[in-house]
């Protein structure tokens, strides 16, 4: 499935790193009390650090969403019905704007260049992902993170629809299950180039800045 890409123009392109958060990964965090943590997931921070400073050292832009629960006036989170059935572990502060678990993991947030706050699994949905990207030239984006048949396929394919060239890093995505995640890789192919993060440093490194 992983093919080689054609050189990029690196500040033509932007990382976009999808959730990679403390109450999704770390030790301490929401997912973890509720026994929800993907091992594959886990893995992604260092191995997507090397990522973002290749992106960064060819002048490229490095973005990352942050899912957030936003507090109503009684300061308990805003959770949609669908997420609240599916993750009932979820309470007050969990994913809370400006709150530790809602920050980006240690390994990346020293990369990222723009954060933006998203309430559902699209990056683009109700942010102003698009509107930074254009306002910074790019048109080609790599998305990675969690997970790939959520957040990760949702912003390929609004990608796709914005006229975005679409990559998706095969191995710097995770699912909860090998066998989601690979079907979600299939699926996104329709629409976006999937390659591993060895081939898309590669190509940043042929590419001109």
């Amino acid at each position: 499935m992983s093919t080689t890409a054609t050189p990029l123009h690196t500040r033509r392109v932007a990382l976009v790193l999808i959730d990679l958060q403390n109450d999704f990964l770390a030790p301490d965090g929401a997912y973890a009390r509720g026994g929800a943590v993907s091992p594959a997931a886990l893995l992604l921070p260092p191995r997507l650090a090397q990522v973002a400073q290749a992106v960064k050292a060819g002048g490229g832009l490095v973005a990352g969403s942050q899912f957030t629960l936003w507090p109503d006036a009684q300061g308990e989170p805003m959770v949609s019905p669908h997420l609240k059935e599916l993750r009932p572990f979820l309470r007050r502060g969990d994913f809370a704007p400006g709150g530790t678990g809602q920050a980006h993991v240690p390994e990346i947030a020293p990369w990222v260049d723009v954060s933006v706050c998203k309430v559902a699994y699209s990056a683009f949905f109700n942010t102003q992902l698009d509107w930074v990207l254009r306002r910074a030239g790019v048109d080609t984006v790599a998305v990675c993170g969690i997970v790939t048949n959520g957040g990760v396929a949702s912003t390929v394919r609004d990608a796709h629809m914005r006229d975005y060239r679409t990559l998706v890093l095969s191995d710097g995505c995770a699912a909860f299950r090998q066998e989601v995640h690979d079907t979600a890789l299939a699926d996104m192919a329709n629409v976006a180039q999937v390659l591993t993060c060895a081939d898309f440093t590669a190509a940043l490194a042929a590419g001109t800045p």
